[in-house]
């Protein structure tokens, strides 16, 4: 009876320590992982304020067309122009 309890105990000893063990390797995987997914978080941030930036930026391309259209007009009444003047 003695040595079934002495082996019972071992066994759960070595459960414990087993599982001690899974918990350390999980915990040794995860860790770097999370780390690494707040610095890509932190480099998102940076990204994302950089586009916001570059749409600030360039918000005046967005009249670009309009000013190429009245470039156009004043291009084509000075050629008018010159025309009639035998130019």
């Amino acid at each position: 009876m003695t040595s079934l309890i002495a082996a019972t105990d071992a066994g759960f000893a070595i459960g414990y320590i087993i599982g001690i063990a899974i918990v350390l390797v999980v915990v040794a995987l995860v860790v770097p992982i999370l780390l690494l997914a707040r610095s890509i978080g932190g480099q998102a941030q940076r990204i994302n304020s950089g586009l916001e930036d570059a749409v600030t930026h360039t918000a005046a391309l967005a009249e670009l067309n309009t000013t190429i259209d009245s470039a156009t007009i004043i291009v084509d009444g000075l050629r008018r122009g010159r025309q009639k003047l035998g130019g």
